[in-house]
């Protein structure tokens, strides 16, 4: 029986899917089986390095400024989660990538054992399981954000800091289970007369077939991981989108009608909302190319008759996916800073060594100029 299995191809976060590898009972492990290499040198060997280091300094600066306790709010709490989440993602495959790639060892088999099981933990499953966790986590974001929207009175209940610290710990709960059964599939043992290891699967995967437990782990990725939160998010951006529009069609008309601290208080709203759609839009950007990939690549796995794209062809898409995906880690930090005067505020206090106390007391914080309450109404950036 082919095990198909998408991740041991040392893809940097393998978020992207890629079954087909076909390492199978007893195959020998190999890294390079699935990359185009063409690309994956110049990719994971020289730019990622670049990216790492960006990325770390960025969301470290996320993790930092959201911390603060006036930043203490049901929104930013998710915000800095998602931040964690992409750091880690970048971080436990980066030594493998260095090792492999900058330094040209590709093309040595991995060995002993031991290596191999921390190559997949590093660079499968650890990835695989803080990737999932920020698709869900953006999708939470999404949803709150509706709430506070369009259901305000809801929000009040619902978008608690208690709620969302049990909603982010159920999600992470959910990503472990989910990647649980995947580091568990599959065992590996010394190659005999060579260097390296050979891949088996694990007994519990034999008792209930691979063709049984491959098809539920990936069908299951593919609905819950990939597609339907994209889909979701598709449709709360429109909805948030349009809540934004009659918005400020009711802000120009309170300033019409001199209500200005309601128009003021409104734009702040509408402020954070522009932010957490275009957070959502970068994410989807990069999202659904991989997720349509991913689709395609398994469906074409299981009916093999049916050519839907080249292998080869679809590795390199993925492998692009993949990087771009690594690429839009960063951009928060831009959005942040670019989209929120209270994010630069905070951030530049930070590094001048005020108290933030100085600007914001503990119950209340500066929305683009205007103080709001923390514990009665929604928190913004």
């Amino acid at each position: 029986m082919e095990e198909v299995d998408p991740d041991a191809a040392g893809v940097v976060e393998v978020v992207g899917e890629t079954p087909g590898n076909q390492t199978g009972y007893g195959a020998y492990f190999n890294v390079t089986a699935q990359l185009c290499m063409d690309f994956a040198l110049p990719l994971y060997g020289y730019m990622m390095p670049i990216l790492l280091v960006v990325t770390v300094i960025s969301n470290t600066l996320i993790i930092l400024v959201l911390s603060k306790r006036h930043m203490r709010t049901p929104t930013n709490i998710v915000l800095m989660t998602m931040a964690l989440a992409d750091l880690f993602t970048m971080i436990f495959p980066a030594p493998w990538l260095f090792y492999l790639y900058t330094l040209g060892n590709y093309v040595r088999p991995i060995s002993p054992t031991s290596a191999c099981y921390a190559y997949a933990i590093m660079m499968e499953i650890l990835p695989n399981l803080f990737h999932t966790a920020s698709i869900w986590l953006t999708l939470a974001l999404a949803l709150q954000r509706y709430i506070y929207v369009c259901h305000p009175t809801t929000a009040r209940t619902w978008c608690t800091i208690p709620r969302v610290l049990w909603a982010i710990f159920s999600i992470f709960l959910l990503s472990v289970l989910h990647q649980g059964t995947n580091a568990l599939s599959r065992n590996f043992v010394s190659a005999p007369h060579r260097e390296g290891c050979l891949v088996t699967e694990a007994y519990w995967v034999e008792f209930l077939t691979p063709e049984v437990y491959y098809s539920v782990y990936y069908w299951f990725r593919v609905a819950f991981v990939h597609t339907l939160p994209c889909l979701f998010l598709v449709i709360l951006n429109v909805l948030l989108f349009s809540a934004l529009k009659k918005a400020e069609r009711k802000r120009k008309n309170l300033l019409k009608d001199n209500r200005k601290n309601e128009s003021r208080k409104m734009r702040d709203s509408q402020s954070t909302t522009c932010m957490l759609i275009v957070v959502v839009s970068v994410f989807l950007v990069v999202e659904i190319p991989l997720a349509v990939l991913t689709f395609l690549h398994i469906l074409q796995s299981v009916y093999t008759s049916v050519l839907i794209v080249e292998y080869e062809v679809a590795n390199c898409l993925i492998l692009f996916s993949n990087f771009f995906i690594a690429v839009s880690y960063p951009i928060n930090f831009a959005i942040y800073c670019g989209m929120s005067r209270q994010f630069r505020e905070t951030f530049s206090d930070l590094f001048m060594r005020r108290d933030a106390s100085e600007i914001v007391d503990t119950t209340t914080t500066m929305v683009n100029g205007t103080r709001t309450n923390l514990e009665s109404n929604e928190t913004v950036l």
